[in-house]
């Protein structure tokens, strides 16, 4: 009896928008994403509604080729949804006791593969669609670029493209472009230089010649091969690699020592990697939301518009490999596509297509390292009269008096040691003083919200969404590095600030922010810390702009943590 109640309350329910469908495919697409990978997870956990408008016609006999054939789906209109999902952006998760949702396709499409792997932990290979770190489209689409682009624009430009397609060419949506851009892109990954060292290997043993600069490779599109015929072959290490992982779980044997010639080389001598599937060399959860998208946007320029086909041959290539994965085929199948079978193209530069030469990069900033330092940038900001300066503490020795309170409140509950209990207190105590945080927030006082740590451009959700409501507001900033312009954000975001740097020289004192471990030299955290201040007046002035007083001031003490800024802004 108490093994029914636990399943009872652990059910869900997936909800999911539904606004038309063609043959094959269901509109909106996330759904048929969604739907897509209930079939590749062999998912059935989830009680699924179909949420419509009144004006859709709703008979079920009509969706069912479309649907993953051996899935109970119930149809629901947007009424009949519970309170917590009504303002949501659909596909949503919600808990049978309706009081936790989960909300956004990214999100969703993690929360299925995880609860996929908890119900068969035998299924391993469902967690390496998280990718490296279980990383993989983690990030909101606010922050990160490629998120977007798999998430939000390549789904819409494709709906919009399939609904407005007809006789003339079309105009090839520029997020095509830029995924094909993408491709075209050396691969990075965590084993990156010994892989590119046994590529150079390989490619010295075939008697090639130096290796091809980026952009200038000319290669055949791969076909339709399997797994076996790929390690029989002389085909590229990347594709051994990606299909031996997709084939036994996990990495190619380890190989004898390279060469000394192999082993010396110089980095800048060594060929690149290069996409066997959307992220890299490994089959993740954006190869499984791009497919449906892509495949859709195929049978089209397919059927009407062949000759646009070598405008892409990268992502040509990418469709027919994929398809070549194991359960890709029979998941498809389920869900109502039938993939098609493209003619083998030639792998263009982007010397040879000035139109893709052209095409915005998907990350504004992709160089590695800034040349220079931060000196120059500072001393700029310096002749325009901005220097570092921290407002004072308004009173650096108080204390919360964490023995009144529970102790569930204590970051000594945590599992964490006790030094690092003592500086999470700390940093609590400078926020509580002038605010109130996470647990000692829900404790304190329930009905305000405030951000500790907020990574990147995650502090400037936060002050943005305060000052929209004219909300007092204190921010810990954290992870300067991963500020970047994004969908919401261009930096530098005050006029004054503007007015004197670049967005490069601002992204330079943004990867300096971040170097204030306590490993690192002194005065090389000093400059760290200097970098903080700028960038977060940067913002303070920001928020003057629109009607704040605002202060940046460091915790006490400032060894509580490495990231020790606090932004707090009241409104005039």
């Amino acid at each position: 009896m108490k093994a029914i109640k636990k399943s009872l309350t652990e059910e869900e329910y997936l909800y999911l928008d539904f606004s038309h469908q063609t043959k094959g495919c269901i509109f909106p697409l996330h759904t048929s994403v969604t739907l897509f990978l209930l079939s590749y997870c062999d998912c059935k956990i989830f009680k699924i509604c179909l949420v419509v408008t009144k004006d859709v016609n709703t008979d079920s006999s009509l969706l069912r080729d479309d649907l993953i054939q051996d899935v109970e789906i119930q149809i629901i209109s947007r009424q009949e949804l519970p309170p917590i999902v009504q303002n949501c952006c659909l596909p949503a998760v919600v808990e049978r006791s309706d009081n936790f949702c989960r909300a956004g396709l990214a999100v969703v499409l993690r929360h299925i593969i995880q609860k996929s792997y908890e119900a068969d932990p035998l299924k391993k290979e469902l967690l390496e669609l998280l990718g490296f770190k279980k990383a993989c489209l983690k990030a909101c689409a606010e922050v990160s670029q490629w998120t977007r682009l798999c998430e939000l624009t390549i789904p819409l430009a494709i709906e919009n493209f399939l609904r407005e397609s007809s006789d003339q060419p079309p105009t090839i949506p520029v997020e095509i472009l830029q995924l094909e851009k993408k491709l075209s892109e050396p691969v990075r990954v965590h084993n990156d230089d010994k892989l590119r060292r046994q590529k150079l290997r390989q490619q010295k043993a075939d008697g090639v010649g130096p290796p091809l600069t980026k952009g200038k490779a000319k290669s055949k599109v791969h076909t339709q091969e399997t797994p076996e015929e790929l390690d029989s072959s002389s085909e590229s290490l990347e594709l051994k690699v990606a299909f031996s992982k997709l084939t036994v779980q996990e990495e190619p044997a380890t190989t004898n020592r390279e060469p000394s010639h192999i082993r010396k080389a110089k980095a800048s001598d060594l060929p690149p990697l290069e996409h066997v599937f959307a992220e890299g060399l490994y089959f993740t959860l954006a190869d499984i939301v791009l497919l449906p998208c892509i495949h859709h946007f195929l049978v089209i320029i397919c059927k009407k518009f062949s000759e646009k086909l070598v405008e892409f041959p990268l992502l040509a290539s990418w469709y027919q490999r994929i398809q070549e994965v194991p359960r890709v085929k029979t998941a498809a199948s389920k869900c109502g596509i039938q993939f098609l079978h493209l003619p083998k193209l030639l792998t263009i530069s982007t010397e040879q297509c000035p139109n893709l030469s052209e095409v915005p990069g998907v990350e504004e900033h992709s160089d590695p390292l800034f040349i220079g330092g931060p000196r120059p940038t500072m001393a700029k900001l310096m002749e325009k009269g901005i220097e570092v300066m921290f407002s004072p503490h308004p009173c650096p020795t108080w204390t919360v008096d964490w023995n009144v309170l529970p102790a569930a409140v204590s970051p000594k509950e945590g599992k964490m040691s006790s030094d690092r209990a003592l500086r999470k207190q700390q940093q609590l105590n400078n926020l509580v003083y002038v605010g109130h945080v996470g647990i000692v927030l829900a404790h304190m006082l329930p009905s305000c919200q405030v951000a500790l740590h907020a990574c990147g451009v995650a502090t400037d959700m936060v002050i943005e969404h305060c000052i929209k409501t004219r909300a007092s507001f204190i921010t810990c900033p954290c992870c300067y590095g991963f500020i970047q312009n994004t969908s919401k954000f261009n930096f530098p975001k005050s006029e004054q600030f503007k007015k004197t740097l670049s967005y490069k020289e601002h992204m330079i004192l943004c990867r300096f922010a971040d170097q204030t471990a306590v490993q690192l030299p002194p005065q090389r955290r000093l400059i760290g810390k200097q970098c903080m201040c700028l960038v977060d007046l940067d913002r303070a002035r920001a928020a003057e702009e629109c009607g704040y007083s605002v202060q940046v001031i460091s915790m006490e003490p400032e060894s509580c943590s490495p990231k020790n800024n606090m932004i707090v802004g009241v409104p005039i």
